[in-house]
């Protein structure tokens, strides 16, 4: 995943002047002027780290000089440091939660999703683990680039990637095939068609109708089994992609992967994500005269 460095920067720094309000109070009547300092980025707990990117681009856009031990996508263990960083200590300071929210909350998505990725492998399938739309507001690019890095589908970022007919779409309208034959008459060759279903008979309905993929949408591991039977059936079973969404957790992701399913995807991956304990340690502080 790539932005180009100043649209980055311009959302780095809304994050940081979000932060700021009208200016570190605390660090303003306690830190004189012309002070510098050296810090340490150290991580508290092992993991997979992510955010390294930004954090560079967000510290270049203040002035402050680093040293990075590590790239994004790498295992870290408790108390190794991640990065040094150098310049006004008053800066340092200000952007200090900033720069570790950052940092944390995508290296603990990275995490839980290679944590995931590595089970549904080591148990033999090749299920791809994708996350989905549920994440926090603002912060899309970030939470689907830590997916990513942790070695998962980012899915949608937006919802003109494809079109995916949900639920309430097919309630509006009236029924599943009513659904697809509307969009297959006015979408672009270029997109592809998705349908969540929420009942087993509306599978093989979907699949005739011609969706590229279906949404098992809150399925049981018992009832994606009938799905796939339906589909095998039909001579549909490997020409449609079929994912399993909804109730989905680390503890049954297995029983999943196992009913033969392309896709597994977890809202919990962004949504509930536990950020890595990081901390940002001063080191060396030099004090004008």
């Amino acid at each position: 995943m790539f932005l180009p460095k100043k649209i980055l920067e311009e959302k780095l720094r809304q994050m940081l002047a979000e932060d700021l309000g009208q200016g570190d109070i605390t660090t303003a009547i306690l830190i004189p002027e012309g002070c510098t300092a050296e810090a340490e980025i150290i991580a508290k707990e092992a993991g997979i780290v992510a955010g390294m990117d930004e954090a560079k681009t967000l510290l270049e856009s203040v002035g402050l000089k680093f040293e990075t031990y590590v790239v994004d996508g790498d295992k870290i263990e408790p108390k190794q440091v991640l990065m040094k960083i150098f310049g006004d200590a008053r800066i340092i300071l200000s952007v200090e939660r900033t720069l570790l929210n950052i940092i944390s909350r995508m290296s603990g998505i990275a995490t839980i999703t290679r944590e995931l990725v590595d089970k549904v492998q080591k148990a033999g399938y090749k299920t791809k683990v994708a996350c989905t739309r549920k994440t926090a507001p603002g912060l899309l690019y970030f939470d689907k680039k830590a997916v990513f890095i942790g070695g998962g589908d980012p899915h949608r970022f937006h919802l003109d990637d494809m079109i995916l007919v949900k639920d309430n779409h097919i309630a509006v309208v009236g029924g599943v095939e009513q659904a697809i034959e509307a969009v297959r008459k006015k979408a672009s060759f270029s997109k592809k068609i998705e349908v969540e279903i929420a009942k087993v008979e509306d599978v093989l309905r979907a699949a005739e109708a011609g969706a590229d993929v279906i949404m098992l949408d809150n399925f049981s591991p018992k009832q994606v089994e009938e799905a796939v039977k339906i589909l095998k059936k039909a001579g549909y079973y490997g020409k449609v992609v079929l994912e399993a969404s909804g109730g989905i957790t680390a503890g049954n992701i297995i029983d999943y992967a196992a009913k033969g399913v392309d896709i597994i995807s977890l809202g919990e991956i962004t949504h509930s994500v536990k950020a890595l304990d990081i901390s940002l340690e001063i080191t060396k502080v030099k004090r004008a005269k």
